[in-house]
């Protein structure tokens, strides 16, 4: 063979060989990128390339998803803050309303205390004595509240919870019934023996149901403080000392009528 064609066969397999080298790198470069997920070569001897492994080092772990907590629940023996603080501050005219955060606090702490016989858990929902200090003008305001308002609170808390009897723990309040706002009074300094104004309103009534039955009771008087309606006098408001519910019925009853202060 001549010189000329054995460097023609030469050059011939060179093309074949870069040609096989090229069909190599492509295929394991596929390989890499079903592998590895990216368009990173695969080094020789089938490691990862510096590249892939650097990725990998600073790629971050997914974070580990944190455990939702749970909704904390009210216990049922809790009452709720109605107006904390508020006893001691200076009155206003607000008009108060038998809706809202604080209503329903009120209304609530009230129920709690009727359904267990408790009159402490009551406590929020009744008149403060900080703020009865301030509105009467007598004597000893604390201790006509302690002694006397306070004590027929006690009272009437028992009587409404010996009316629900052993059904106490399943009765369910409903709602309570207030006389439309038209009817709420200003009882202004002067009146009443009082050196503050309040807003007051006159048998309101419990709702509730027991045993299937739709029953109610009566809230003799409910006078405000900075917009929060509270009670006063549960059962009766001119009566003996002794325990007292205020016109228990079957269904709502009636509300009113109005008068007192």
């Amino acid at each position: 063979m001549t010189r000329q064609g054995i460097q023609r066969q030469a050059a011939r397999r060179a093309r074949r060989s870069l040609r096989a080298a090229l069909v190599l790198s492509i295929f394991g470069t596929g390989i890499t990128v079903a592998a590895c997920g990216g368009g990173h070569l695969a080094a020789p001897g089938g490691s990862t390339s510096a590249t892939v492994a650097r990725s990998a080092r600073t790629t971050s772990p997914a974070p580990t998803p944190s455990p939702t907590p749970r909704r904390a629940r009210r216990r049922a023996d809790k009452p709720l803050p109605v107006a904390p603080g508020a006893g001691a501050r200076p009155q206003t005219m607000a008009r108060p309303k038998a809706y809202g955060r604080a209503w329903h606090a009120m209304v609530t702490d009230l129920w709690l205390a009727v359904k267990t016989g408790k009159a402490s858990l009551g406590r929020q929902a009744y008149f403060p004595l900080a703020a009865y200090k301030q509105v009467k003008a007598i004597a000893n305001p604390a201790a006509d509240w302690e002694s006397r308002l306070w004590g027929d609170f006690v009272l009437d808390v028992g009587a409404a919870h010996a009316l629900l009897g052993r059904g106490a723990k399943h009765a369910r309040l409903l709602r309570v019934l207030m006389a439309p706002a038209a009817d709420d009074a200003w009882i202004g300094p002067g009146g009443c023996y009082n050196s503050v104004g309040y807003w007051h309103i006159a048998n309101a009534r419990v709702v509730y149901r027991e045993h299937g039955q739709v029953r109610s009771f009566g809230i003799a008087s409910l006078i405000s403080w900075r917009g929060v309606w509270y009670v006063v006098h549960f059962g009766g408001v001119v009566r003996p000392e002794i325990p007292m519910t205020d016109d228990p019925a079957a269904g709502p009853g009636y509300v009113g009528p109005q008068g007192g202060c």
